[in-house]
């Protein structure tokens, strides 16, 4: 396990070396506008397995992605008009959106749906952009325990840590769930950062 800080080595370098252990297939944990989070390049179905193992998360509790942009978004989910409204108004940001997956999905990250969101945070979404596909988006610690905001919290069973400091103890993303009707709405404020009315006004206004 390689620990760096970013504050020492810089922003593009910590990018980089992400990027690099993401390629070679390792797991990253790094920084996100809630809470620590570990990465895994989506489409590399061992690293995937590995995110399950050190976070001892069950294999039937699929993971969440981030992607760069609406672009890349589509070519791993069905964008319905709905969740362009979602994003429209929330993204980027600490809202995640639940549609029907594309087959470049692996079934291990999720097998039949994808959640999503754009992180706002810069060095999330340069990794993001920089590897040209999405990471997963899970929390960086035991599957139930508290979201690490420190990176002396995360899970160790990685391969690299990208130290960004303390991080702001935001809540974990509002998810909403678009394949149902009507649709689902999860950790609403005040355990999310979002309300259900902020969320349902934004799906049904013109």
């Amino acid at each position: 396990m390689k620990i760096v800080k970013v504050s020492e080595i810089g922003f593009t370098k910590a990018v980089e070396e992400a990027v690099r252990t993401l390629i070679d297939g390792g797991i990253v944990v790094y920084p996100t506008e809630t809470c620590y989070g570990l990465a895994a390049a989506i489409d590399d179905i061992e690293a995937v397995r590995r995110i399950y193992l050190v976070k001892r998360r069950p294999f039937n509790r699929p993971l969440t992605i981030l992607v760069a942009s609406v672009d890349m978004w589509r070519e791993y989910a069905y964008l319905s008009y709905e969740a362009m409204k979602l994003i429209k108004r929330f993204l980027p940001g600490p809202l995640t959106i639940v549609l029907w997956k594309k087959a470049t999905v692996p079934d291990v990250v999720n097998p039949m749906r994808i959640g999503a969101r754009i992180s706002s945070h810069t060095l999330a979404q340069a990794i993001v952009e920089r590897l040209e596909k999405p990471i997963t988006a899970t929390s960086a610690n035991i599957h139930g325990d508290k979201e690490p905001y420190n990176a002396n919290d995360v899970v160790r069973d990685v391969d690299l840590i990208l130290d960004f400091g303390e991080l702001p103890k935001h809540p974990p993303s509002t998810i909403v769930d678009l394949t149902v009707e009507p649709p689902v709405i999860q950790r609403t404020y005040p355990n999310g950062p979002f309300t259900e009315e902020e969320i349902l006004k934004a799906i049904t206004e013109d």
